[in-house]
């Protein structure tokens, strides 16, 4: 028997993917906004594809501040942009 794969939609592109091929956008307890790769840290999150097109409609459609209950400034953006680049393992 098969072991169930977690699904999760992104919310740039609005797809449903197994939860591994996604990125986690997280919103800790104390409000501060990063990437998850590992899918651990704690707090209230939001997935995106892995590209960068996701993120600039994420950020067009405003869909992860609606997800996280929160104002994303600008430069969260850009921060999030060059992890995602990067592909920090945090």
């Amino acid at each position: 028997m098969q072991k169930k794969i977690p699904m999760r939609q992104c919310t740039g592109c609005r797809t449903m993917k197994g939860k591994r091929e996604l990125i986690r956008v997280v919103k800790s307890p104390d409000g501060v906004i990063s990437l998850d790769f590992r899918g651990k840290k704690p707090g209230r999150g939001a997935y995106l594809c892995k590209s960068e097109d996701c993120l600039a409609r994420a950020k067009k459609s405003r869909a992860l501040e609606r997800s996280l209950e929160t104002e994303i400034p600008a430069e969260v953006y850009a921060q999030l942009s060059e992890q995602m680049e990067a592909g920090d393992d945090e």
